[in-house]
């Protein structure tokens, strides 16, 4: 007797170890199907999907390849403009274009006696309306937020930014659409003038 309930004790297990792996797979798939099924073409930015459905700043802080820009965004108190109605066109430096600037810029540039120039380096990235890669035409002139202009260059299927003091930046992943504009994510920061 105790041979048979040794069996039917081990075949339950088994059934239910069987019946358990096959209702992961089953939610798992139900799970994106239902993503699919909300009709958001997500972006992957810094590991995370970017939804279009949310506004800049709601994407930006999921992105672990901009943590530095999220940092200086709240030091210099742009957090509720980002996140307005806008639209803007977002030019969003990487952690890797923030560390291409001199040793200590960032530091320095999020101290609060530095706002107001942290401030204008900021809204420098950012251009009113939405536009899309397609609508950036070679030799166009942008004019930012701050109030000077970046240059468009297009060449070999890449369009990059020219800034004020003649940098270049390369625009690596376009058109991550959000609630409020647009992303472009850049490989250098752009630099005003003044």
């Amino acid at each position: 007797m105790s041979k048979r309930i040794a069996l039917l004790s081990a075949a339950a297990i088994g059934a239910f170890a069987l019946t358990s792996t096959a209702l992961v797979p089953a939610y798992a798939k139900d799970k994106m199907m239902k993503s699919e099924m909300s009709g958001e073409k997500t972006v992957m930015v810094g590991g995370a999907p970017m939804y279009p459905s949310k506004n800049i700043v709601e994407n930006a802080v999921n992105s672990k390849d901009h943590t530095t820009l999220v940092a200086a965004v709240k030091a210099a108190g742009l957090v509720d403009t980002l996140a307005g109605p806008g639209p803007f066109t977002v030019f969003a430096p990487t952690n890797a274009a923030f560390g291409k600037l001199p040793k200590g810029t960032v530091e320095t540039l999020v101290k609060p006696e530095n706002k107001a120039t942290l401030t204008k380096i900021l809204t420098y990235h950012v251009v009113p309306g939405k536009m899309n890669a397609a609508d950036l035409q070679d030799g166009q002139k942008l004019t930012t937020v701050e109030g000077e202009q970046l240059t468009v260059k297009k060449s070999g299927g890449k369009v990059m930014l020219t800034d004020a003091k003649g940098g270049s930046s390369t625009i690596t992943i376009p058109d991550v659409n959000q609630s409020n504009g647009v992303i472009h994510v850049i490989d250098t920061v752009v630099m005003p003038k003044a």
